[in-house]
């Protein structure tokens, strides 16, 4: 018998710890800051709305209704079905994901160590943009830390879904609240705060201009909900028919979304009050904000606080990113969920030693003028999870009589779910089409 989620609460809570992590607090800041600010959050809050709501809902009905992994989600009606292979993209797409999110939430577990034991401090005098370079260029520790939030990870997953998934999650939360909130509160008291608030939230129509910041808005949609990763498919698979699947896709989106926008007013208050880039790209978190910090009263202690939150919101979206390919190998292969999840993080560690190394060993191995890390980041997130989300609304949009699709995500007879229906239909796929047809120079 399939393993269920213990409780309501834990549930919700170990999906929202599955979308909060690295998207909200390391990309969303610097994809915001390079994108306008403003104009960029309404954009990626409408598609959040409009896409990556009807998505979710969709996965967790695919995931309830299949009963099983991802693939299995798109076998139900149909042993063999070629519709599998939208469920092996997904489960691909989380497996790739990992190896090189892995590299980067080893990045937050070194610097909360260096914050924690003063050694990143010590780095100031010569830089902190050196400390870092030095660091990524290594041969041997970006490859450690990787290594070592893998194995914590998979031994969460190992534990199962109620006493390893859903018991960490439902500490772990609302303690990440608590952080989030108390260091945003800190930064809206710094002398100069009120230009970052306005950077967020006072548009700049021009950026509307810019095709790349519509790709850009959607991609960070798909990655920081966790869309198109089957994790919502895996999840909703653990979920009882008590549940009710839209009220629970509302709560993720809405804790989701204003985690981002909380961790949103962390940085960008204390980056203008500070005279730091909002701009400053994936470094933001890892050079600019140190040195941010070194210039505010007790910021060494916030920087612990900092460090300590990336740190453990990148290992709740890891544990639900390898519990996709580790509830796979259960279902296929019948094995044991310790040695699932044992071998797979063995194999996704291998995988990404590559983006480990792409600053250093492998800085020469550019793709499409990126170091390896960016190239994955970039053509999973802005093109492998949209056409995932694209499988999945034409599955559950088409494939599915509106009968069974209604009534396999608690819709039946609400105007509301005819109203989901249409965008799965409709709007979410002519919207990511058109998107990607522009990001490519279709359009």
């Amino acid at each position: 018998m399939r393993e269920q989620w213990g409780s309501q609460t834990g549930f919700v809570l170990a999906t929202i710890g599955a979308a909060v992590g690295l998207g909200n607090i390391w990309r969303f800041a610097y994809i915001a800051g390079e994108n306008g600010g403003a104009v960029f959050l309404l954009v990626y809050l409408l598609f959040v709305l409009l896409i990556g709501l009807p998505l979710m809902i969709a996965e967790l009905a695919l995931g309830r209704r299949g009963g099983g992994d991802a693939v299995a989600a798109f076998e139900i009606d149909r042993t063999g079905s070629p519709w599998r292979l939208a469920g092996w993209v997904s489960v691909v797409g989380a497996a790739l994901i990992l190896s090189y999110y892995a590299v980067i939430a080893g990045w937050a577990l070194k610097y909360f160590l260096g914050a924690a034991t003063g050694d990143l401090w010590q780095a100031a005098e010569g830089g902190f943009g050196g400390y870092f370079d030095r660091f990524i260029a290594g041969s041997v520790e970006p490859v450690l830390w990787q290594g070592v939030m893998l194995a914590l990870a998979a031994a969460v997953v190992a534990g199962g879904v109620k006493k390893g998934i859903e018991r960490i999650n439902l500490w772990l939360m609302p303690v990440l609240a608590v952080i989030v909130i108390g260091l945003a509160g800190y930064a809206l008291t710094l002398p100069g705060s009120a230009k970052g608030v306005h950077f967020l939230f006072a548009p700049d129509w021009s950026v509307l201009a810019r095709p790349e910041m519509y790709l850009n808005a959607l991609g960070q949609a798909f990655f920081s909900l966790g869309i198109g990763m089957a994790v919502f498919i895996t999840y909703g698979s653990y979920v009882g028919r008590n549940s009710r699947l839209p009220r629970s896709a509302v709560a993720v989106a809405l804790g989701d979304t204003a985690f981002a926008l909380v961790a949103g007013l962390a940085i960008f208050p204390a980056v203008f009050a500070l005279g730091g880039d909002p701009a400053a790209g994936p470094r933001l978190a890892f050079i600019t904000f140190p040195q941010v910090l070194l210039a505010m009263p007790g910021g060494t202690w916030i920087g612990i606080v900092f460090f300590l939150l990336l740190t453990a919101a990148a290992l709740t979206s890891m544990i639900s990113l390898l519990e996709v390919p580790v509830s796979v190998a259960c279902d296929r292969l019948g094995a044991m969920r310790s040695r699932a999840a044992l071998t797979v993080t063995l194999i996704i560690f291998l995988i990404g030693i590559p983006s480990a190394l792409s600053y250093g060993l492998l800085a020469d191995w550019e793709v499409f003028g990126r170091p390896l890390l960016d190239t994955i980041d970039h053509g999973v997130s802005n093109f492998l999870l949209p056409f995932g989300g694209l499988a999945i609304a034409a599955y559950v949009g088409w494939r599915l009589t509106p009968v069974v699709a209604l009534e396999a995500s608690d819709f039946s007879g609400s105007l509301s779910g005819r109203l989901w229906l249409w965008l799965l239909r409709v709007a979410v796929p002519l919207t990511i089409s058109v998107i990607l047809m522009r990001s490519v120079g279709v359009l």
